[in-house]
C-alpha cells in the first residue's frame, strides 16, 4: 500500500485533487496539526512512501526516520525548507512545481500595490468604525515597478503590470534577457532597480544566500515615496531595518506576505506601522493555483511509481546512482 503524507494545508483539498487521490487508493495522511512543530509528520514517517512538503522543514533527521521514503515533492516552488543535499545523499529525489502558482502570487502583488496606492485597509477600517476620511491616493499606471527575481512569478507579474500601464525593470542573477527584450522589461542591477522604482516586489528564493538581501543600506537607496513588497521568504528582508526606514519617513510603505518565523511574533514594531499591509503567506493560495500544484504532485508520484523519471526532479543524479524508484 502506497502511503502519501503531506505537511501542506492545501494539498488534497481543492478542485479535482481530492477525487484524484481517492481514485488512486493510496493511504493519505495529512500532517497539519498546528500544535506540533512538524504538523505531526514524525508520527507517520516510518510508513511514508511519498512526502508532499509544505513549509515544514525536511532535514537529515526527517530522512533518517523515513526508511521507505521514495521522494519529497514540494507543494509549490521554493525548496529552501528542504535539505536537497541530504535527500540526494539518501537517494531521494526532490521535485517541485515550477510555474503552477505564478499567477496567484503575481495577482497578490498587484493587489498589495492597489491596497497601498489607494489606502484600502485604512479606508475600510475608517468606514466600519464610523469615520469618513477620504484620503487622496495615487494611480499605479505610469509608475515604475522593480521586480527582484525574474522567474515564473516575476515574469507573470511583469506582464500584468505592463497591462496596467506601469514601467517594469527587473534584476536577476541569471536574467531572461529574451523575455525582457520581447516585452520591454529593462534588466538592471539590483541597486539601480531600488533607486528607480516606485514599487519593488521581491520574488527570490530564501536561504543563506539571500538572507537580509534588503538591508538598511539597500533600503536607503529607495525613494521615500516607494513601497516594498515581500512575497518571497521572510529572511530576505531585514525587518528591523524596514521598520526604521518607515519610522524615519525614508520609505512610504510595504506589503509583507512572508515571515522568517510563521506565524510571526507580532510584538515586533513593524506590526504597528500604519502603512504596511500584512497577509499570512497566502500568495499561492487560490483554488486554481492549489489545484494545479496538487495535480502536478500527483502526476509526479504516478510517474515515480511506474518507474519513470519526472522532468521536474531537482536532483536527477539520484537516478543515475540508484535507478528510478519503483
Amino acid at each position: 500500500m502506497t502511503v502519501v503524507a503531506t505537511t501542506s494545508p492545501g494539498f488534497g483539498r481543492y478542485g479535482a485533487v481530492p477525487d484524484k487521490l481517492a481514485q488512486k487508493g493510496w493511504t493519505f495522511v495529512r500532517c497539519v496539526d498546528v500544535t506540533k512543530p512538524d504538523g505531526g509528520l514524525s508520527e507517520h514517517l516510518a510508513d511514508v512512501d511519498f512526502l508532499v512538503a509544505g513549509l515544514v522543514r525536511v532535514t537529515e533527521e526527517t530522512l533518517g526516520a523515513a526508511p521507505k521514503l521514495k521522494a519529497v515533492l514540494k507543494h509549490g516552488v521554493g525548496v529552501d525548507s528542504i535539505d536537497v543535499a541530504a535527500c540526494t545523499a539518501h537517494g531521494v529525489p526532490v521535485l517541485n512545481t515550477p510555474g503552477a502558482n505564478a499567477a496567484a502570487v503575481a495577482e497578490l502583488a498587484i493587489g498589495m500595490m492597489f491596497a497601498f496606492a489607494r489606502n484600502i485597509p485604512a479606508g475600510h477600517q475608517g468606514v466600519v468604525t464610523g469615520g469618513w476620511n477620504r484620503v487622496v491616493g495615487s494611480e499605479i499606471g505610469g509608475k515604475t515597478l522593480g521586480i527582484v527575481g525574474l522567474g515564473a512569478i516575476g515574469r507573470s507579474l511583469a506582464l500584468k503590470a505592463l497591462g496596467l500601464g506601469m514601467t517594469v525593470v527587473a534584476s536577476d542573477l541569471y536574467p531572461d534577457r529574451d523575455f525582457g527584450s520581447r516585452h520591454g522589461v529593462e534588466i538592471v542591477e539590483l541597486d539601480e532597480l531600488l533607486k528607480r522604482s516606485d514599487y519593488v516586489s521581491l520574488h527570490v528564493f530564501g536561504g543563506a544566500d539571500n538572507a537580509a538581501l534588503i538591508n538598511a543600506e539597500r533600503l536607503a537607496l529607495m525613494k521615500p515615496t516607494a513601497c516594498l513588497l515581500n512575497l518571497a521568504r521572510g529572511e530576505v528582508v531585514d525587518l528591523d531595518a524596514l521598520d526604521a526606514a518607515l519610522t524615519a519617513g525614508k520609505l512610504a510603505g510595504a506589503g509583507i506576505d512572508a515571515y522568517a518565523v510563521e506565524p510571526p511574533d507580532v510584538s515586533h514594531p513593524i506590526f504597528r506601522q500604519p502603512r504596511v499591509v500584512f497577509t499570512p503567506h497566502t500568495g499561492a493560495d487560490t483554488v486554481e493555483s492549489v489545484e494545479r500544484v496538487g495535480l502536478m504532485n500527483i502526476e509526479d508520484i504516478e510517474t515515480l511509481i511506474a518507474g519513470g523519471r519526472p522532468a521536474r526532479v531537482l536532483n536527477p543524479q539520484v537516478f543515475e546512482r540508484t535507478g528510478a524508484p519503483a
